[in-house]
């Protein structure tokens, strides 16, 4: 992985970016359920197989958070980073089980200079996790500002 600093002129539309991957193990749903989203389906092996689930699932909140790790790790913080309007739209396509093990990567759809604050840009992007047997589970489509390079 490259030490470079990235703006925003260092990303155009179509370029993919691998994000790496995430293991998901039942302590760590299970500990991120306790914290955050404590439903049975996340919590309880007997109540989880029991679930339209069949067994026990991460929450897609977990899902998310991972992602945003991988993406801070492996982006932002290389990056003249200015942070994130929001997210337009989250599908949490699959679930995600243990021993899962999810690669990530980032689509940028499309790059908007500012009109307003000309030393920074908008990243349209596309972030996709997909599982070990190559199933997507998690898309996320979001915007990001990304400050521009100095003259």
């Amino acid at each position: 992985m490259t030490t470079t600093t990235l703006y925003f002129e260092d990303f155009h539309a179509g370029q993919v970016i691998d994000l790496g991957s995430c293991r998901f193990t039942e302590e760590d749903i299970m500990d991120f359920a306790r914290r955050f989203d404590p439903q049975p389906f996340h919590l309880d092996h007997e109540a989880a197989a029991a679930s339209h689930f069949g067994g026990l699932v991460a929450s897609g909140w977990h899902t998310c958070s991972a992602m945003m790790r991988q993406i801070v790790d492996r982006l932002l913080l290389r990056s003249v980073s200015h942070g994130s309007p929001g997210v337009d739209e989250i599908r949490w396509l699959k679930p995600v089980r243990p021993g899962d093990t999810l690669s990530m990567t980032m689509r940028i759809l499309e790059t908007i200079p500012s009109r307003s604050k000309p030393d920074r840009g908008v990243l349209k992007s596309e972030y996709q996790a997909v599982n070990q047997h190559g199933e997507l589970v998690l898309s996320m489509k979001t915007l990001g500002m990304f400050g521009r390079r100095p003259d």
